[in-house]
């Protein structure tokens, strides 16, 4: 993938996302890619200053949600019927933003990810709205290549 930077940022509606090292058609987005350090104030015993030391803690992601609309496929709800059922299956998964010749540019690589929430798409008569099922993962981390 390229490492040089460019001056106009790339759009964010161009991207893969890949279960396991294949990659899925459909999403139309994915939202969460983050992560957070807790800070831990400490003051040494010896310290008249009164001044607290602040320290990295613990490191926390957020889920990571995937939208896609449902076409029939019921892969997504399998993996979270895993969890439900009490066999959590961890998987890799990579989130890929494309340049506009949909040439990969950057890739989040979450680290054994597991379904936390299955969400069915909400129907209604009234619109014709795209039916859209969402995926909310849990995971161990997530780097960026």
């Amino acid at each position: 993938m390229p490492t040089t930077a460019r001056d106009d940022p790339y759009g964010r509606f161009n991207f893969l996302v890949e279960l396991d090292g294949v990659a899925k058609a459909g999403f139309s987005e994915v939202e969460g890619l983050g992560g957070e350090v807790d800070v831990v104030a400490y003051r040494e015993g010896a310290d008249r200053t009164n001044a607290l030391r602040l320290l990295p803690g613990l490191v926390r992601y957020p889920r990571v949600v995937l939208r896609r609309g449902f076409g029939g496929d019921a892969e997504l709800f399998e993996w979270w019927k895993t969890v439900r059922d009490g066999a959590a299956e961890r998987r890799d998964i990579s989130i890929v933003l494309l340049d506009e010749k949909r040439e990969p540019v950057a890739r989040w690589l979450l680290r054994r990810a597991w379904p936390a929430k299955w969400e069915g798409p909400v129907l209604n008569a009234k619109t014709s709205e795209v039916a859209i099922e969402s995926l909310e993962l849990v995971h161990e981390g997530i780097e960026l290549e």
